[in-house]
């Protein structure tokens, strides 16, 4: 076989890197050589996996600290927005996101020509919610993979990208599309603007991205998939039942108190750590349950200043690792802790505060695979049922013990890899 050079391109935060992680080591079992394309605060969790990685700036230059700081800077600033529905985050959050992406898009653009013409790839595999004009212009097949939830695709039948939609609330659905499309609309101008200057279409108000000719890879299992007015086709879209990497093992610390109980992990990702109040809150209402609990709280370990006998505290954890391990899991609806609960056949309780959290949170209760829940409006009693229901209720523990089956069964970075391949072949 000859090998192949396989760009990735994943957007400045843990989920869509980790998720390209995964992909690109599958890829690199075919065979291929996998290479990424990176934010400068990036470039070192790919060099960590042993990958090849080209820093890209995505906004005014600054020290890679720095960079790396912060979208968590950002999130952080944001944490009494959290406590806002998700009509009402659009004000805010949504709004100052848009703009700071659209602004990496520009700046991206700088950049890309020159590094794709050094790297020369086959293929580029982009997984961002915001197009890049010179990845679809350089030539080669660009494969959009896509993360967050499955509704970047829209639908007339599924809920607005992060608007936490029930799909039966179709006046609620009606209202945020009116909302967000209102709202954006400067912004949105802005970047068709861009996409003129470049040499590229305008897209329709609220869409900052297309989906790719050649192929898109949807993260979501078909176990949570959306029912579509306009379904998929096969052809260009693929379900990779989650993209879990390879990760080191763990080893469950010894407790000094409840080690023969039920095991927790709670974490609320990467940017999640900084709402330390919500976390501590949480600490303590476990502390007097029958379980252990591994937490996960970032760069926040000073803001613990006592800790239960049976909680652990960590910086870090090697999710894929540890959830096999769990019985249930408390986490913030990021697209990899979802999946990879699925994937692992965990329940969990989701307690989202921003983007595709808030659907998340809602397709976990919809499809009855755990519980969403209000980011800080429940009582102790609420989360200490839900914790029982999640290891106890025998429908729940079916309802994940045949997700978890189909999905392992396929494993999808190696899917992915496969597909890619594929089209590797089929466009020589």
């Amino acid at each position: 076989m000859t090998q192949k050079t396989i760009a990735f391109f994943p957007e400045a935060a843990f989920g869509p890197a980790l998720n390209s992680v995964g992909i690109a080591q599958a890829c690199e079992k075919l065979g291929h050589k996998a290479v990424f394309l990176s934010d400068p605060g990036f470039v070192e969790i790919y060099q960590g996996y042993g990958f090849e990685a080209h820093p890209v700036a995505l906004s005014e230059p600054m020290e890679p600290e720095a960079m790396a700081k912060f979208w968590e800077d950002f999130i952080n600033s944001h944490i009494p927005n959290f406590r806002k529905s998700p009509i009402d985050q659009i004000d805010t959050y949504v709004k100052e996101c848009w703009e700071n992406i659209v602004d990496s898009a520009k700046w991206a653009q700088k950049d890309l020509p020159g590094i794709l013409k050094s790297i020369n790839p086959d293929m580029i595999c982009v997984d961002n919610v915001i197009l890049f004009p010179a990845i679809k212009q350089f030539g080669v097949p660009w494969v959009r993979v896509i993360s967050c939830s499955e509704n970047e695709i829209t639908d007339p039948k599924v809920p607005p990208h992060l608007s936490g939609c029930s799909v039966t609330d179709l006046a609620g659905m009606k209202a945020y599309r009116e909302k967000f499309n209102a709202v954006i609309k400067p912004i949105h101008d802005d970047f068709n603007g861009f996409l003129a200057d470049c040499g590229e279409d305008a897209y329709p108000i609220g869409e900052f991205c297309e989906t790719s000719p050649f192929m898109n890879l949807l993260l979501y299992p078909e176990a949570a998939k959306f029912e579509r007015q306009n379904p998929l086709s096969p052809d260009q879209f693929q379900y990779l039942e989650g993209c879990v990497r390879e990760e080191k093992p763990y080893t469950v610390p010894t407790f000094k108190a409840n080690n023969d109980k039920p095991l927790l992990y709670i974490s609320f990702g990467s940017l999640g750590a900084g709402d330390t109040d919500l976390l501590k809150r949480i600490i303590d209402v476990v502390g007097k349950l029958p379980y252990r609990a591994l937490v996960n709280v970032g760069d926040y370990m000073d803001a613990y200043d006592t800790v239960p006998d049976n909680v652990h505290l960590a910086g870090w954890y090697p999710q894929p690792s540890v959830i096999p391990q769990v019985d249930a899991v408390i986490h913030h609806g990021g697209n990899n802790s979802f999946t990879e609960c699925l994937y692992f056949g965990k329940p969990a309780i989701v307690m989202p505060y921003v983007w595709d959290g808030h659907d998340n949170a809602m397709r976990a209760q919809e499809t009855g695979h755990g519980f969403g829940f209000d980011r800080y409006e429940w009582t102790d009693a609420q989360l200490e049922k839900a914790l029982n229901d999640c290891i106890t209720d025998p429908a729940m523990q079916a309802k994940l013990a045949a997700t978890s089956k189909a999905m392992q069964g396929e494993h999808g970075p190696t899917k992915a890899a496969r597909i890619l391949d594929s089209l590797l072949k089929d466009t020589a």
